[in-house]
């Protein structure tokens, strides 16, 4: 019988449980979490369906740079446009999405003891020819942020279709592609990183996981 958490029907909690722990284990040894199959096709359909409709109904805005008290806007650095999930906005496939969201945290806090207390997501759509140059996540002047997730929704992603995420370590570049189903996990105040300009729309979802 399958289980219903909010929203989202689990079939199997413990396949859940195995697929949020191959994202924490790869994590713990490159710093940098990657999981294949984080989102349901479904899900990751469903999500995409919702941010072409947003876009369509001209309800993204040019994303700024900086929090609530150093925003600003800069293409030249920064060229997606976004719209933040919210509950209050009743739509299926964000519950869902954030159904699944309380499942990560609740095993991240039970096993890792990383007591976070809060999140927030984000869509990110990238038209073709933009980008976002190197940065790190976690504000100078406010340090909530503690990890940082994104979600790809870009189905037979090729190659030349560009738009990596490109995640800059020590020793070594990492380029990570917008690939479906695909999601990234890694901390919000290490992990310096950018998106490679994009030959294509690119469509994602960004968020924050956080502390008081």
């Amino acid at each position: 019988m399958p289980l219903l958490i909010g929203n989202l029907r689990i079939d199997n909690l413990l396949i859940l449980n195995k697929i949020f722990d191959k994202l924490i284990n790869s994590f713990i040894d490159d710093k940098v979490g990657i999981s294949e199959n984080f989102l349901s096709t479904a899900l990751s359909t469903s999500l995409k369906e919702n941010l072409n409709l947003l876009f369509l109904e001209n309800k993204l805005r040019l994303a700024g740079i900086g929090n609530d008290l150093l925003i600003n806007q800069d293409k030249k650095i920064r060229g997606d446009k976004v719209y933040w999930l919210d509950r209050k906005h009743e739509n299926v496939s964000e519950n869902n999405f954030l159904d699944l969201i309380d499942l990560f945290v609740l095993h991240l806090n039970s096993t890792c003891y990383t007591g976070i207390t809060g999140y927030e997501f984000h869509y990110a759509y990238y038209e073709t020819g933009s980008f976002y140059k190197k940065h790190i996540d976690q504000f100078k002047n406010n340090a909530s942020r503690q990890y940082t997730m994104i979600f790809y929704l870009n189905e037979n992603w090729k190659r030349s279709d560009g738009g990596e995420l490109c995640i800059h370590h020590t020793d070594k570049l990492q380029n990570i592609s917008p690939q479906n189903g695909k999601s990234v996990f890694f901390k919000s105040s290490e992990v310096l990183h950018e998106v490679l300009t994009t030959n294509k729309e690119r469509f994602s979802i960004t968020g924050w996981f956080k502390t008081n």
